[in-house]
């Protein structure tokens, strides 16, 4: 009786300290995968505040690279060109000499031809559009002088101004440029990216 029950304790305890063994293992196993999990979790989340932070970055950066301005207004960025014959003109090419910048141009330049009181009207009332320029991008304006009014004679220096700014007109002297330009009773076409453009809307292209 007493060897009996010596051994039915003996197997009891056995059989409890096998169920210990087993509950603190898988205690054990549960802490870690939790531990991994909660590393895991704390990755993701540090792997996407860093990407939404580059993407945000990346967003400042572009916006500051594309953003536009309007052109700025000076006489080493003017040039004045003139062609004659039965589509005669004269062009004037602005160009951005920015490196970096983008501008933007409206409508036709206002020009007043040896002191004029009033600019040359638009080739196209009420015709009014914008350019933007890239870095080192030029744009184009044309006056027709395809006939003897639109000739005209010679001038001396023209005061520019820019569609839009309220800055100071600029006066380009053609005689210190060597320039010879003859112009008359006649109109300035917008600004375009081209001079075949500019060309085709002053009525003088091919």
């Amino acid at each position: 009786m007493t060897a009996r029950r010596t051994t039915a304790c003996a197997a009891l305890a056995l059989g409890l300290a096998g169920s210990l063994a087993l509950t603190g293992c898988n205690s054990s196993k549960t802490h870690k995968s939790s531990s991994s999990a909660s590393k895991s979790k704390h990755r993701i989340v540090g792997g996407a505040a860093a990407g939404a932070g580059a993407g945000a970055g990346a967003g400042a950066a572009a916006r500051r690279n594309g953003r536009t301005t309007s052109c700025s207004l000076s006489t080493s960025r003017l040039q004045f060109n003139q062609q004659t014959g039965p589509k005669g003109y004269v062009s004037v090419r602005y160009r951005n000499s920015s490196s970096t910048l983008s501008c933007t141009l409206y409508g036709a330049p206002l020009l007043s031809f040896n002191q004029a009181k009033t600019p040359l009207p638009p080739v196209k009332e009420g015709w009014s559009h914008q350019v933007t320029l890239r870095p080192r991008d030029t744009a184009y304006a044309v006056i027709p002088t395809n006939t003897p009014a639109a000739l005209g004679t010679r001038q001396e220096n023209v005061a520019v101004r820019f569609a839009r700014s309220t800055g100071s007109p600029v006066t380009f002297d053609f005689a210190e440029k060597r320039d010879v330009i003859s112009v008359g009773r006649s109109k300035v076409s917008d600004w375009n990216s081209s001079l075949s453009g500019a060309r085709l809307e002053a009525g003088v292209g091919n």
